[in-house]
C-alpha cells in the first residue's frame, strides 16, 4: 500500500450506506416503541386543560418517560409565554 492510496477517501457502496441508514431508522423506531401509546393523548389533554388559563402552543407542552431498572419517570415540560 503506498503512501497515495492510504489518503484516498474509500467510496462506501450504497448498499452499505443503504445498511447504516436503515440501522439508524430502526433505531429510531425500537425507542419510539418503548414509549405507551397514551403519551400523545396525555400530551392533548393537558393542553386543553392548560388551554383553558393560557393561550399556549402545541410545541409549548413536551410529554417524556424515562425508564430505568425498576422506575418510571414521567416528565412535563411546559413552556409558558411571557406575561405581557
Amino acid at each position: 500500500m503506498s503512501l497515495i492510496d492510504f489518503f484516498k477517501a474509500k467510496k462506501k457502496s450504497s448498499a452499505s450506506v443503504a445498511k447504516e441508514r436503515l440501522q439508524i431508522i430502526v433505531a429510531h423506531e425500537r425507542t419510539n416503541r418503548n414509549q405507551p401509546d397514551y403519551l400523545p393523548a396525555l400530551q392533548q389533554d393537558l393542553l386543553a386543560v392548560i388551554r383553558k388559563y393560557i393561550p399556549i402552543a402545541d410545541d409549548m407542552v413536551q410529554v417524556s418517560l424515562d425508564k430505568n431498572d425498576d422506575c418510571a419517570v414521567l416528565e412535563l415540560n411546559i413552556t409558558l409565554p411571557e406575561a405581557s
